[in-house]
This record gives C-alpha cells, sequence and structure tokens, in this order.
C-alpha cells in the first residue's frame, strides 16, 4: 500500500504543473488574439451567417414554387387547359426549389 503522504506529494505536484499549463497555455491564447486581431470563438459567433443561409435557402425554395404556381396558373387561363399547367409547373417549381436548395448546400463553406 502507497504511503499517503507520498500520494498527496504527487496530487499537489501534479496539479501545480496542471494549474502552470493552464496558465501558460492562457497567455498563449491572449497574446495570439491580440496579434491576429481576431475575437475568440465566442457562443452564437456565426448564427447571422447561419440564419442569413437559413433564410436564403427558404426564399429559394419558396421561390420556384410560387413561381412555377403562377406560370401554371396563367398557362391554364390562357390555353384554357383547367388545371393540367398549373400542376405540371407546380412540379416543375419544386423541382427547381430543391436544385436551388442542393446549390446552396453543395457550395464549400470557405473554412
Amino acid at each position: 500500500m502507497p504511503d499517503d503522504k507520498t500520494s498527496q506529494g504527487e496530487d499537489e505536484a501534479l496539479k501545480a504543473r496542471l494549474g502552470k499549463l493552464s496558465e501558460a497555455l492562457q497567455a498563449t491564447k491572449r497574446t495570439s488574439h491580440e496579434t491576429s486581431g481576431v475575437a475568440p470563438n465566442q457562443p452564437g459567433e456565426n448564427m447571422g451567417g447561419a440564419m442569413s443561409q437559413g433564410l436564403r435557402v427558404l426564399s429559394e425554395f419558396v421561390a420556384g414554387v410560387i413561381a412555377g404556381c403562377l406560370i401554371g396558373w396563367l398557362l391554364d387561363r390562357w390555353l384554357g387547359s383547367s388545371p393540367v399547367a398549373l400542376i405540371v409547373f407546380l412540379f416543375l417549381g419544386t423541382a427547381t426549389g430543391f436544385w436551388n436548395v442542393y446549390r446552396i448546400a453543395a457550395k464549400p463553406t470557405g473554412r
């Protein structure tokens, strides 16, 4: 059975080393942020960019569906073909919306 004083001394030595390493790491982080001019990562730092991207995806999809419906409805009124063109262009507009969302999602983020 190890001596309690020896293990307690080792624990204190390890805690002291850990404290020194932690202080050195904090100092290094501070100096790197001061020299680079970049603020440290904060929670929610990229929230604005993510919301902007989400709203863009939503608007691209909704615009495709609405444009398809509008074109189909106008063609139906002009040709008198009832809901045929509306249904066809609704599917085309939905497919276009999904394609636009895919193109946005497939772009590299730059990180």
